[in-house]
């Protein structure tokens, strides 16, 4: 039985011949208890036809076609996009509730999460007091798996992890018992063992709806992985388009349309060149250890002891070897990145063990030596753009490190080496007076890693470099950083959650967790051959996922 229905269903911006349809003529259907996905990359569409049913699409969208929604107790069907906003408003929350990818942003961060929850209640069953409200709102947190929901009730968004916030969205959007959830990116920046909880709550809540007629999901994701494991059906859009629908294994295991086929095999490949026996250690670690004073008190004249974040981490990288770091959030692998770049100094951490960079002891390094040295050890960021500036070109942004490593350079010098190093990730001259938000997401990471390179460095920190990209954009990625290190012999210490881009880059692998050093050794041979316990369930949780 259908629950919602697309029909002929467009979405276009601009006018006349500027005219852009973001959603072409598209024809999909959720039925009643189902999950179906929607998958794409980014800007096929997926997330304007998700805020569509809801009459959430940006300012100046036009909309044109039907999304029928089937009412409650066999009332018929009613067109959503031809009601007025009074009576979508009816609808949203009590029928028809939302999960944002980014929980932080879509949380109030001056309310408790306790008043959020207790405020979309009110407004769809303004007749419950609000004591039963409370009751109810910790009753969510206790079903979506918060441990000490009474607590919980009391804090505030940035008091709680981020599988935490995640799930107090979900707590919120099933207050109301939604007849459909949709699930927008529900866990892009969540690890993987917190990705397959995520899950499992979801497949769980719709189990126990089933006493109310049973809730429908639409899942928008570009996570190909998680969709096996998730959803019984899955539609796969293109620049708008819908290329190809239908049960998910058939769709994952005999993809008729070329674009589904090339989406379906965008896992990265592993292609490392080996190490050579004699390669010299570039960066050497022993016993480092990073830890944070603490704000609380253990008694009125005692502060409590310092956090540690780091616990004695030993690891020797070699010239061409890649080693790759692995945990859940708060395990310390970015808080390792900044160690090791020496951008921690400046903060109230406290830095202890040895870091030795080209054979010098990086900490007792003065700040003019360590400033020469950092063209030899460079650092390539998460989100590509949030670490490129917004007023700066790409000539102003690449040619940043010569100016302060090679002041000499004449303006043509400099205009030639950006030009060839653009060319060595991929782009053209025609990107030197553009500006990162005339690119797309691979794009800009291919200008990260230009202005990293051309400073000839022989250490790359690389902190999740292709999280926030699409699969086939990732695997693109993922190749040219292989293909640079065998060209120029580059050493990578490669932070990542996920197994699957770990695997293919380093050649050994350390796993942390709260700090310490769980496993560490060849990457094939420990993901063949976990030996701890929390190895194997971090490995098994990034197959199920």
């Amino acid at each position: 039985m259908s629950l919602l229905r697309y029909e002929d269903f467009c979405i276009s911006f601009g006018a006349g011949r500027r005219e852009k349809f973001a959603v072409n003529h598209l024809d999909l259907e959720i039925g009643v208890g189902e999950r179906v996905a929607l998958v794409g990359e980014s800007g096929s569409g997926k997330t304007l036809t998700a805020l569509a049913p809801l009459r959430l699409e940006p300012e100046g969208a036009k909309i044109s076609g039907k999304i029928l929604w089937n009412k409650k107790d066999g009332q018929g069907t009613v067109d959503l996009l031809s009601l007025p906003i009074d009576s979508i408003r009816e609808i949203r929350g009590r029928e028809i509730a939302m999960i944002f990818q980014e929980p932080m942003t879509a949380l109030n961060p001056l309310f408790t999460i306790g008043n959020q929850i207790i405020e979309a209640v009110q407004i769809y069953q303004p007749l419950i007091s609000k004591s039963d409200c409370a009751d109810a709102a910790i009753d969510l947190l206790r079903k979506t798996g918060i441990t000490e929901p009474e607590h919980r009730f009391y804090s505030y968004p940035h008091q709680l992890s981020g599988g935490q916030r995640q799930r107090a969205m979900i707590a919120m959007a099933l207050a109301c018992k939604p007849r459909l959830l949709i699930a927008d990116e529900p866990t892009t920046a969540l690890d993987v063992s917190l990705r397959l909880q995520i899950l499992e709550l979801l497949k769980e809540l719709q189990e126990e709806s089933k006493d109310h007629g049973g809730m429908g999901i639409l899942l928008i994701t570009h996570d190909l992985n998680l969709v096996k494991h998730f959803a019984q059906r899955v539609a796969v859009l293109n620049q708008g388009n819908l290329m190809e629908a239908g049960p998910t294994k058939q769709v994952f295991e005999h993809p008729t349309d070329p674009y589904t086929r090339a989406l379906v095999n965008s896992e990265p490949v592993r292609e490392l060149a080996p190490v050579m026996p004699l390669a010299p250690v570039l960066l050497k670690t022993d016993n480092l250890s990073v830890a944070y004073p603490s704000s609380e008190s253990v008694a009125w004249f005692k502060k409590a002891p310092p956090h540690k974040v780091l616990k004695k981490v030993s690891f020797q990288l070699k010239q061409g070897q890649t080693i790759g770091v692995i945990g859940e959030s708060g395990s310390g692998k970015t808080t390792l990145g900044m160690a090791v770049l020496g951008l921690l100094g400046d903060s109230a951490a406290l830095v202890s063990g040895d870091v030795d960079i080209l054979g010098k002891d990086w900490q007792a390094l003065k700040p003019i030596e360590r400033r020469a040295m950092r063209s030899s050890l460079q650092v390539i960021f998460q989100d590509p753009f949030g670490s490129l500036s917004p007023r700066m070109n790409v000539m102003q942004i690449i040619a940043e490190g010569l100016d302060i490593h090679y002041p000499t350079l004449s303006a043509a010098e400099r205009e030639s080496r950006v030009v060839d190093m653009l060319k060595e990730v991929g782009l053209d001259r025609s990107a030197l007076t553009r500006y990162p938000h005339e690119f797309s997401g691979g794009q800009r990471q291919r200008i990260a890693i230009a202005r990293a390179l051309i400073l000839r460095p022989q250490i790359l920190v690389l902190d999740e470099p292709t999280s926030a990209l699409d699969v086939s954009i990732q695997k693109q990625v993922l190749a040219l950083l292989s293909e640079l290190q065998k060209k120029y012999n580059l050493a990578y210490l490669m932070i990542s959650h996920d197994l699957a881009v770990i695997r293919a880059m380093s050649h050994e692998m350390m796993v942390l967790k709260e700090g310490r050093v769980m496993e560490f050794g060849d990457t094939e041979t420990m993901i063949a051959h976990p030996k701890q316990v929390y190895t194997k369930e971090l490995f098994a949780a990034a197959e199920l996922t």
